[in-house]
């Protein structure tokens, strides 16, 4: 099962059409929660809303999570240890005030668990890239790695 999340703020009809495009060369069931977004999808079992304790039941449950590039959600891929494929809203096309969903998949982008798709024709690709990776490890910043490694040697010595 593939869970696609676009938050519960907005719309991001663009995601959902997207996916919706693309549902039926999955094989997979899609479950969306498509915000108080305008398009009714066809190929995928959509809420306006989830409460949390659904939200995240589905969470534990899907093979790959694709959402918008919202914080709280790669916090549930990371906290779940699930791939991730992110399709940043975008301020140019009215889907938010500015662009820092855009800088966020940008910061994310070579992280083993996490796809980025800007556009809709590199949402494919990204799918399937999150498909093939069954349950990942979330590799921490190197930033925290290289900091927990000079504390553990300052331990040591």
């Amino acid at each position: 099962m593939i869970l696609l999340t676009v938050g519960m703020q907005l719309g991001f009809d663009r995601l959902i059409r997207a996916m919706d495009r693309l549902a039926p060369e999955l094989g997979e069931r899609i479950v969306a929660q498509v915000g108080p977004g305008s398009y009714c999808p066809q190929h995928m079992e959509a809420h306006e809303r989830l409460d949390p304790q659904e939200f995240e039941r589905l969470a534990r449950e899907a093979r790959l999570i694709v959402s918008h590039a919202g914080i709280g959600t790669l916090l549930t891929a990371r906290r779940l240890n699930k791939p991730i494929v992110l399709f940043p809203r975008e301020a140019s096309l009215s889907e938010h005030r500015n662009d820092h969903q855009l800088a966020t998949a940008r910061q994310l982008a070579d992280r083993p668990a996490i796809s980025v798709a800007y556009d809709e024709s590199e949402l494919p690709l990204a799918v399937r890239r999150g498909l093939e990776m069954d349950r990942v490890e979330w590799a921490p910043p190197a930033a925290l790695a290289s900091l927990r490694q000079a504390v553990a040697q300052f331990i040591d010595e």
